[in-house]
């Protein structure tokens, strides 16, 4: 198993690289939250040591980044006793757990564990079909290039503003009926399931809709299913076809 602990004191943290080592696993040390966040983004991690109080960017605005970039990897957060409301922070960002200081080294050990254990049982929700994805990572707007570079209607930057915010919303689990229409998406699944489903020519169709924001609020477009019989042919019969 490879960890990624980020802790600034080099005392303590050499202590638990040992101790970790011994252990048998793998364990890669970083002192500051900027080298932390990049190593956590280039690396594959089973698991994340963060200290909260760290210099350059502290372990919640990391774990924060990590979660509203659709990283799900679990997330151990090392604190002070004091810092009950970092804590509650932390949990409500994603931290799978938190270990105030001091701490026994065994307790560390089997608070690792058990996160680890729950890695194997977790399945991250992430919205992605193909090179498409709706994880929010930053307000550039080159970052969203596939999903503006195939907008069906012309988009204005206050658009692309609107929309990223929504993405950002929904990536910090903001309530969700706040962010998505849910009548619109859940009048399309029943639509497309009985359509789909009971329809000979459409039982091999994939989900195809658009991605529709309006005022904020994202919502999806079924296009039209008539498109979708690329081999059907309707009509007289001499052999012409309309699809």
């Amino acid at each position: 198993m490879k960890l990624l602990l980020a802790e600034d004191e080099v005392d303590m943290s050499e202590a638990l690289v040992d101790i970790l080592t011994y252990h048998k696993y793998t364990v890669d040390a970083v002192f500051d939250g900027e080298e932390a966040l990049d190593y956590a983004t280039i690396g594959e991690y089973d698991g994340i040591i963060l200290d909260i109080m760290m210099p350059k960017m502290s372990g919640l605005e990391v774990l924060q980044k990590l979660r509203s970039r659709g990283d799900r990897t679990p997330v151990l957060l090392l604190t002070a006793k004091a810092e009950v409301e970092d804590r509650i922070a932390g949990l409500d960002m994603g931290a799978d757990d938190y270990l105030p200081k001091p701490f026994a080294m065994g307790e560390l050990l089997a608070r690792i564990r058990a996160m680890l254990r729950r890695k194997g049982e977790f399945t991250p929700e992430i919205v992605k079909c193909g090179d498409l994805s709706l994880i929010y990572s930053d307000d550039e707007y080159s970052s969203y290039s596939n999903i503006f570079g195939n907008a069906k209607t012309d988009i204005t930057d206050e658009d692309k503003d609107r929309l990223i915010a929504s993405l950002k919303s929904l990536n910090e689990n903001s309530d969700i009926e706040d962010v998505v229409n849910m009548d619109e998406v859940i009048r399309y699944f029943v639509v497309h399931n009985f359509v789909c489903n009971f329809d000979s020519y459409t039982g091999s169709m994939i989900h195809n809709y658009y991605l529709y924001e309006e005022d904020g609020q994202l919502s999806m477009i079924p296009w039209d299913y008539n498109l979708a019989f690329g081999g059907f042919s309707a009509g007289s019969g001499d052999g012409d076809s309309a699809t």
